[in-house]
C-alpha cells in the first residue's frame, strides 16, 4: 500500500488516520500532510474533536524515516525535514479542538512526541515507548519539549539518555504519558468512542478555553521547536550520525 494521511468526519468527531509501510515511519511529505490535516480538522465548525490514529496492529509509529535521514545533504534541507515533526506538533498545539490519540503500539522517537502533544491519549498494552534518537547520533530536540510537557524533566532525560531501551505502555501511563492503557485494542476503541461522543456534544466554546488554559506557556512553541529543529539538522550530517544511521539500517 502506498503511504498516505486520510480523515474522516462523522457525527462531530473528525478522525485522521496515516500510515507508512515501514512501520508507519514518517517521511517529510507524510509529516506535511498530517499537520495540514490537523490543521484543517481543527478549523472545521463541523468537527468537535479530533481522533488521531495509525493504520496496521503493531507500530503506531516508528519517528523519523530513515531513508530520508540518509538523503539529507545540507542544513537547509536537514531543518526542512526535522520542522515537519515541529509542524504536527504546533497543529495538534493550536488546533482549536481537543486532540485524542490512539496508540495501539510502540512509538519510537517522534511517534513519542506525537503522543505527547496529544490533549488526551489511549493505548494498548502494546504501546511501548522509546526515544531513540541518540542511538543513532541526533536527540529528542524537536520532540522534547512536548515529551517533557507530558511526564516530566526526570522521566524525558531518562527516555532521552537510555536511548536504546523501550518503556512499558504501564510506565508511560505512570508518567502521565498516556491516560488509559488496555488489555485490547477493541477495549481501547470503545473507550475512545465513549469519549469523543461526549465531547462532541460538550460546549466547543468551553472546550476551546479549556485547551487554551492547558497549552498556557507554550506560546514560543512555533519558534523554540524550529530552533531546536536547526540543532538535528545539523547533527544529521556529521559523520557518526551518518554512521550510526547506517549501522542501525543494516540490523
Amino acid at each position: 500500500m502506498e503511504a498516505y494521511v486520510k480523515s474522516d468526519i462523522q457525527n462531530g468527531i473528525g478522525t485522521i488516520e496515516f500510515y507508512h509501510y515501514q512501520s508507519n515511519s514518517m517521511p517529510g511529505s507524510q509529516l506535511r500532510n498530517l499537520a495540514a490535516e490537523i490543521e484543517k480538522l481543527g478549523n472545521d465548525d463541523a468537527v468537535k474533536v479530533i481522533v488521531l490514529k495509525s493504520a496496521g496492529d503493531r507500530t503506531f509509529c516508528a519517528g523519523a524515516s530513515f531513508d530520508e535521514l540518509i538523503s539529507i545533504k545540507d542544513r537547509e534541507t536537514g531543518l526542512e525535514f526535522f520542522s515537519g515533526f515541529a509542524h504536527v506538533i504546533n497543529a495538534i498545539r493550536k488546533a482549536p479542538k481537543f486532540v485524542l490519540a490512539r496508540i495501539q503500539g510502540k512509538a519510537v522517537g517522534g511517534g513519542v512526541g506525537i503522543a505527547s502533544a496529544a490533549d488526551y491519549t489511549f493505548a494498548t498494552q502494546h504501546a511501548a515507548v522509546k526515544l531513540s534518537e541518540l542511538a543513532v547520533g541526533i536527540g529528542p530536540f524537536v520532540v522534547g519539549p512536548a515529551v517533557e510537557r507530558k511526564v516530566g524533566t526526570s522521566a524525558f532525560t531518562q527516555m532521552a539518555i537510555n536511548a536504546t531501551e523501550f518503556q512499558t505502555a504501564q510506565w508511560a501511563k505512570e508518567k502521565g504519558l498516556y491516560a488509559e492503557v488496555f488489555e485490547t485494542a477493541e477495549d481501547m476503541d470503545a473507550a475512545i468512542e465513549t469519549l469523543a461522543t461526549k465531547l462532541a456534544g460538550s460546549n466547543p466554546d468551553a472546550m476551546k478555553h479549556l485547551k487554551r488554559v492547558s497549552w498556557e506557556g507554550t506560546e514560543n512553541w512555533d519558534e523554540l521547536l524550529i530552533e531546536r529543529a536547526k540543532i538535528s539538522g545539523e547533527l544529521v550530517l556529521s559523520e557518526f550520525t551518518i554512521n550510526a544511521i547506517n549501522k542501525f539500517k543494516a540490523k
